[in-house]
């Protein structure tokens, strides 16, 4: 399917009005030489999710957003479905009670990582302040949309040739019995930064704006224009290190929860790709060096790996990137999901305090139904709200068709285990 082109820029996909708008506006705030948005792109704050802009001379702290690095880790493990299938519900059991999800969570068993020695929490001011928080952390999974999953290999080309379903909430490909006891079991992770990246991003907004970094932070409207900050600038400079050190971190946390989960199963690791989203890049285009700010977009350059994950019902594919004229106008980037159709509170309804706790109230997807849904299919699911139902995304076969000429697909994986938040964690961490 090809790309079109909205104000000079290369859009994939169908998109609302307003998404596209934001991209139109983020590029012209800062004289963008190019932009782009990816098939599953849908609003964000000031920049829209899948939304690619390349500044020459700025960096953007709205465009990277508050869950900075936010990204996956995947691994192929020694084991194969035969050897957990009778035993998956203990199994996710561990990982819900093992992994620590939800917001605000410290670790119970805190993570000592060279990342705490790195220079950078003294040399940028304000970090140091954040260091406990940060190292409390480490290892949590956080809320919304973040998960740990077990997948199974399915067949490739099966799953390529058949037209897919018409629907978000039915799983795409092979029937949970029709696995064969010989596919490799997978385990993917998808998390960022935490506490630790929401307040630097926070905390530069506020600098940005002429406030305390710790100031009282209060987000300006999804419709605000980008805070963009001269690269060259003091400030700039200093943005560009405490993201780094997030991705980092965020890093760190993916490579430890992929570890616990591998504990629990026994397994050790034969493959890996490991990517993020939600960052800033250095790189040329065109023979410029630009700073590329991706929002719900990851880079995919030839031969670079990466891994998409879909809804909990759906598939999830590891690919490779290839060298295309489509690839180009992406700038080297691609989906870093199916994307949302339906916003969390048309899905789950509102937050309210109900005895004390907060709480959804309303919301028109009946997820009493879809677990009944998901167990019948053979899918173990723990934790999980209404706004992260299968229906609520687009189906991941109908996103990556749009960019099929940017990748190889090498691995197809089917879920069998997902684990989340339960549904009354509110995260205010969430991309």
């Amino acid at each position: 399917m090809p790309y079109r082109i909205r104000e000079n820029f290369p859009v994939w996909g169908e998109h609302d009005e307003e998404t596209l708008r934001q991209l139109v506006t983020c590029a012209r705030a800062g004289s963008a030489p190019a932009a782009a948005l990816m098939a599953d792109g849908h609003k964000g704050y000031s920049q829209p999710i899948g939304g690619v802009v390349a500044y020459e001379r700025y960096i953007s702290p709205s465009g990277v957003g508050f869950d900075i690095a936010c990204g996956n880790k995947a691994v192929r493990t020694n084991l194969t479905w035969g050897e957990i299938r009778r035993d998956l519900p203990r199994i996710m059991d561990a990982i819900f009670n093992t992994v620590s999800f939800g917001i605000g969570r410290r670790n119970p068993q805190p993570v000592d990582h060279p990342l705490f020695d790195d220079p950078t929490w003294r040399e940028v001011k304000h970090l140091q302040e954040l260091k406990p928080l940060a190292y409390e952390q480490l290892g949590t999974v956080g809320g919304g949309n973040h998960y740990v999953d077990l997948l199974v290999e399915v067949d490739r080309d099966r799953w390529a040739l058949e037209p897919g379903p018409d629907r978000a909430d039915q799983p795409a490909g092979v029937r949970v019995e029709e696995i064969p006891d010989s596919a490799p079991v997978w385990v993917a992770v998808h998390f960022g930064s935490r506490g630790f990246g929401y307040k630097v991003a926070s905390g530069f907004l506020n600098l940005a704006s002429g406030k305390p970094f710790d100031g009282t932070f209060r987000e300006p409207g999804m419709d605000m224009p980008p805070t963009l900050i001269p690269v060259s600038s003091e400030l700039g400079q200093a943005y560009i290190a405490a993201m780094n050190l997030a991705g980092r971190y965020a890093y760190a946390g993916r490579d430890y929860v992929v570890d616990q989960v591998l504990g629990i199963l026994g397994a050790r690791a034969t493959f890996t790709v490991h990517n993020h989203h939600n960052f800033a890049w250095l790189e040329e285009h065109g023979g410029r060096k630009l700073w590329v700010i991706r929002k719900g977009a990851t880079p995919l350059w030839p031969g670079q790996l990466g891994f998409v994950g879909g809804s909990m019902g759906d598939m999830a594919v590891v690919i490779r990137g290839v060298e295309s004229p489509e690839s180009a106008a992406a700038l080297y980037s691609t989906i870093h999901g199916s994307g949302r159709v339906m916003s969390r509170t048309q899905a789950a309804g509102k937050w309210k305090r109900v005895g004390g706790r907060r709480v959804r109230v309303g919301g028109v997807v009946d997820m009493d139904q879809v677990r009944r849904q998901l167990k019948a299919r053979g899918i173990e699911l723990r934790g999980g709200g209404a706004d992260e139902a299968p229906v609520v995304y687009r189906p991941l076969r109908e996103v990556l068709r749009y960019h099929a000429p940017t990748f190889e697909v090498l691995h197809v994986l089917r879920p069998v285990g997902v684990a989340m938040a339960p549904p009354e964690e509110y995260d205010p961490y969430q991309d």
